[in-house]
């Protein structure tokens, strides 16, 4: 392969991968340093000039302190064929190298390329444990070395050397020394492809993984689909007599896998994902992506889980914030709620709570709905006739207008507060926050459900408003 060609094979790859030529270079270099290594059972380095894509190969040996009981990072003591003392190495540093040139091996430079990860990062694969070093576990890749960040580790799971387990490759680094490769267990798409691996129905494209959360090495939930409705997606990636599922349970450390029916209902979905707890009913707000979770007071701590397990994985699942409660709890909250709304559309409407009762009832919770309702469906009411109609709908424009007068208002006062928008001001009108003295005596997570925002932002709205309010004089 001459130097045009390298370069054109280094830039496609650049591109698929989304990474700079340079870090594939690097890669490259480190791949072709480990063949030569293993091949010659020497410590060698590779250069390749990135002008010409000429290869030139060293031999290398590490320069140590001299008469040091020297181990090196993986075990190996003091080998001449790996190692040289300082004064023998003509005046290059300690922990630096004594480098030859020698003769450049004829290697397959896209095997090497991939060997290296780069287009494998994505992959599920077989490693071998090296070793394990302050909880990071440094592993064999078939002639390639990797590592596993204790962060990236199943928690409480035994890893010796000479171990054989599977990993995710999650990140390929340049580094000063050529790629790093970073792997995990502990990722979402680790699970799924492992299901992918077990399932048939799921690499043939049959029944697809729509979202996964984990809870690694203690419990996780896989949402499913089918293409075709005729195949059960939960009981073929059970298994027969769950030997699917156990399989994959097997390879995490035990890890308990809840399958989970998908549906483009949301709140089907959520019904489902909240297993195996059985939920009663269900509240959905879109504008804050929240949903209510009612379940009988005996589900309560199956719907929550341990340490909130469940309710936490579900949300992940779903995408949407849960709150779980008991039925008697959401039902005294739906009431406090009606009560709510309903002295409020008394007082803007100046009618009594038995009529603002009849009017919720039928489904007229504001004066927008009321002012924009067709009159003869209000004469339909048993308590209403034509005239009581007109003077309601009359009020109901009235109290309209004054709302968009105090809401103007409001929403001036509000964007006085440095950080706060038009947007935001809006969200707190309708939040009923319409002073700033108001605004200062919300908590971030308060103001967070009010509007998504970064914590810092909010946390700085909130200050300012407190100090325009001289909270701090």
């Amino acid at each position: 392969m001459d130097g045009k060609e390298l370069f054109l094979m280094v830039e496609a790859i650049s591109n698929e991968k989304n990474i700079s030529k340079e870090d594939v270079l690097e890669s490259l270099e480190e791949a072709l340093a480990v063949a030569t290594k293993k091949r010659n059972n020497i410590d060698a380095h590779v250069e390749i000039d990135r002008k010409t894509g000429e290869f030139s190969t060293f031999r290398q040996w590490m320069v140590i302190e001299d008469g040091e009981n020297f181990v090196d990072d993986d075990g190996t003591e003091f080998d001449p064929e790996l190692h040289i003392h300082a004064k023998e190495a003509g005046g290059v540093a300690v922990d630096d190298f004594v480098r030859e040139p020698i003769e450049t091996e004829e290697f397959g430079t896209l095997n090497c390329l991939k060997r290296a990860g780069l287009n494998r990062v994505g992959e599920v694969i077989m490693v071998t444990v090296k070793r394990v070093d302050r909880g990071n576990v440094y592993v064999d890749m078939g002639g390639v070395d990797g590592m596993i960040s204790k962060f990236d580790l199943i928690p409480n799971e035994s890893v010796r050397k000479n171990d054989r387990l599977r990993a995710y490759i999650k990140e390929v680094k340049a580094s000063t020394r050529g790629a790093q490769i970073f792997l995990s267990r502990t990722v979402p798409e680790m699970m799924i492809q492992l299901f992918e691996m077990e399932v048939p129905e799921i690499s043939e494209g049959v029944i697809e993984i729509v979202s996964c959360s984990r809870d690694p090495g203690l419990r996780s939930k896989l949402a499913v689909k089918a293409k075709d409705k005729r195949i059960d997606p939960i009981g073929s990636c059970i298994g027969m007599r769950g030997a699917r599922v156990q399989a994959v349970s097997n390879e995490l450390n035990g890890e308990r896998v809840d399958i989970v029916l998908w549906d483009e209902d949301p709140a089907q979905f959520v019904i489902n994902a909240m297993s195996p707890a059985e939920v009663s009913s269900i509240v959905v707000d879109e504008d804050k992506n929240t949903i209510e979770v009612a379940v009988n007071e005996d589900q309560l701590a199956l719907a929550i889980g341990r340490g909130g397990q469940n309710i936490k994985l579900a949300s992940r699942l779903t995408k949407w914030k849960l709150n779980v409660m008991s039925t008697a709890e959401s039902d005294e909250k739906q009431a406090e709620e009606v009560q709510k709304i309903s002295a409020k559309l008394a007082d803007q409407l100046g009618v009594d709570s038995e009529v603002a009762g009849v009017l919720i009832e039928e489904g007229f919770g504001s004066i927008d709905e009321l002012a924009d309702a067709d009159a003869k469906a209000l004469e339909s009411i048993e308590e209403f006739d034509s005239s009581m109609v007109e003077e309601l709908q009359e009020r109901a424009s009235d109290a309209q207008l004054v709302q968009a007068l105090g809401d103007a208002e409001s929403s001036e006062v509000l964007m006085s507060v440095n950080g706060v928008d038009e947007d935001l001001a809006q969200a707190l009108i309708e939040a009923e926050i319409s002073t700033v003295d108001d605004l200062a005596e919300l908590s971030i997570d308060e103001l967070l459900d009010i509007q998504d925002m970064d914590t810092e932002v909010a946390s700085a709205v909130i200050m300012t408003a407190r100090e325009n309010e001289g909270w701090f004089d």
